[in-house]
């Protein structure tokens, strides 16, 4: 969400061509994969709170180097430590939401958590791109490395030591290699190569295809971020109330048709606004309902190594999707995007395999009714 908005900054000032913004953001998400295997082996063997002060604040050191990067190889080096430890630093929040949240309530509380993500659209960003225009492309690396260090800090003095995974009676359970765990990776596989063909190109496409400008980026990632949080929220009350496929299905409907609109008819029938916007807010609110479901797959004791593989493999697709649109795009000396058509119309049809693994994938996950009606912690 920082680097990506900022890449025809940082891409002008380091001599990267537009068409190739790809491998910065795949750089990130291939080594959370790699990582994020080593995580599915390990990470249920460590007390959750220690794990996260060190993820947290690697992420921080290592995103202030983003900001002493010289070229195309030392943004790409630096990016891929970030990735390492940012990988990791989600894995264990996610883990800790599934952990201290029941099953009939955890579409919600997903739904808080992950509205860190909107936020960062709707105050990160647009302080980002500021910081960008007025102190030069380093100046986000650097005030966004120095709050991840304050957060380490934090989670060190704030959070319990959560170890009830480790201090189980139960032996801990081996990773669900079944059905339920193949659909779960493909409803994330068919989102997430989806949204990383365009999402690194967006910035470049919205400002040297669609006209938008330059100086109120921050305005539009404000209006997506506002969006976002709306769609997330109410995403999580659907899903704990009824079933993950319904805002599913309805996101997934509503983000290929404004990518049809918005990207695969030239000249684009939807204004910048209207398509980023919904292609945002309705990415997040099936992102936030899938997450949901995905989390009653593992048991207690292999949840955060299942959601760490889980992480590797939507990490991997990421990286994959990132680096397949340089294959898709070119550039003009202008900056103008070529290809971009071909590359929504592929997003657009791989988004509605979300859905179809999602209605399968509810039919193999057992009834809650036990875990309904079990005592049922304070309220979160």
């Amino acid at each position: 969400m920082m680097v990506m908005p900022m890449g025809p900054d940082f891409a002008a000032a380091l001599g990267i061509p537009m068409s190739h913004l790809g491998i910065v953001g795949g750089a990130y998400t291939a080594s959370a994969t790699v990582v994020g295997i080593a995580g599915s082996l390990l990470l249920d063997r460590w007390e959750r709170r220690s794990a996260l002060t060190l993820a947290v604040a690697g992420l921080g050191v290592s995103t202030m180097t983003g900001a002493l990067a010289t070229g195309a190889a030392s943004l790409v080096w630096a990016r891929i430590a970030a990735g390492a430890f940012g990988g990791v630093a989600a894995t264990l929040c996610f883990s800790i939401v599934a952990d201290l949240v029941p099953e009939e309530r955890r579409g919600r509380a997903t739904a808080i958590v992950a509205s860190g993500f909107s936020l960062s659209s709707i105050a990160g960003v647009p302080a980002g791109l500021e910081l960008a225009r007025r102190g030069g492309w380093r100046a986000p690396f650097l005030v966004v490395g120095l709050i991840a260090l304050v957060l380490a800090v934090a989670a060190r003095l704030l959070l319990p030591k959560l170890r009830a995974h480790l201090d189980t009676a139960e032996k801990p359970a081996a990773l669900p290699l079944d059905a339920r765990m193949g659909l779960s990776f493909a409803a994330f596989a068919c989102a997430i190569l989806g949204n990383f063909m365009l999402i690194p190109n967006l910035p470049a496409y919205l400002q040297f295809n669609m006209g938008f400008p330059r100086e109120h980026m921050g305005l539009l990632y404000l209006g997506g971020g506002l969006a976002s949080l709306a769609t997330m929220r109410l995403s999580g009350i659907v899903t704990d109330r009824t079933r993950a496929l319904w805002p599913v299905l309805a996101g997934s409907i509503l983000v290929s048709t404004a990518l049809v609109f918005g990207a695969v008819l030239q000249p684009p029938w939807l204004p910048p606004v209207l398509f980023f916007s919904v292609f945002m807010s309705c990415n997040a609110a099936r992102w936030v309902a899938v997450n949901a479901l995905a989390s009653r797959v593992p048991p207690p004791s292999a949840r955060a190594r299942y959601l760490s593989a889980q992480n590797a493999f939507t990490h991997a697709a990421s990286a994959a999707a990132s680096l397949a649109s340089t294959v898709f795009l070119a550039s003009e000396p202008s900056g103008r995007l070529i290809g971009m058509p071909a590359l929504a119309a592929t997003a657009a049809v791989l988004g509605l395999g979300v859905p179809v693994a999602v209605w399968r994938l509810e039919k193999l996950i057992p009834a809650r009714r036990a875990a309904l009606d079990a005592p049922a912690p304070a309220e979160f």
